[in-house]
């Protein structure tokens, strides 16, 4: 399984970006996909995760009413739409995936992916 995740890119405050994150190997219909992020000198903490059937969407209290999850089951994708992005939201984001649901995506991941850096200039 692999996980290719792009998108990152540097930004003004106040900007929006899309990430993407594409899964290779096998589909995830009763698992979850979700992101997280290592900012420098931090620990790698959890973004926003979604179930892959139902759709339902957790989020980060840090990012809540800016960023969206969504996934497109036909291209075995999943999207993290920042919007009004802050300097605290530079770090590299990496995609990560379960194969059973979410509740296990938070703490202990399956598969990860490669990190895309998301740099936000104030």
């Amino acid at each position: 399984v692999q996980l290719q995740a792009s998108g990152g890119g540097l930004v003004q405050a106040g900007d929006s970006l899309r990430l993407s994150c594409v899964a290779a190997g096998r589909t995830f219909d009763s698992g979850g996909m979700g992101w997280f992020r290592q900012a420098p000198g931090k620990e790698r903490e959890f973004v926003a995760m979604i179930h892959w059937k139902v759709g339902l969407a957790y989020y980060a209290d840090s990012v809540k009413g800016r960023f969206t999850i969504s996934r497109d089951k036909a291209k075995n994708t999943v999207y993290l739409q920042m919007n009004s992005l802050k300097s605290e939201d530079t770090a590299v984001y990496y995609c990560a995936a379960h194969r059973f649901g979410t509740a296990g995506l938070r703490s202990a991941p399956d598969y990860w992916g490669q990190g895309t850096q998301v740099t936000v200039s104030s």
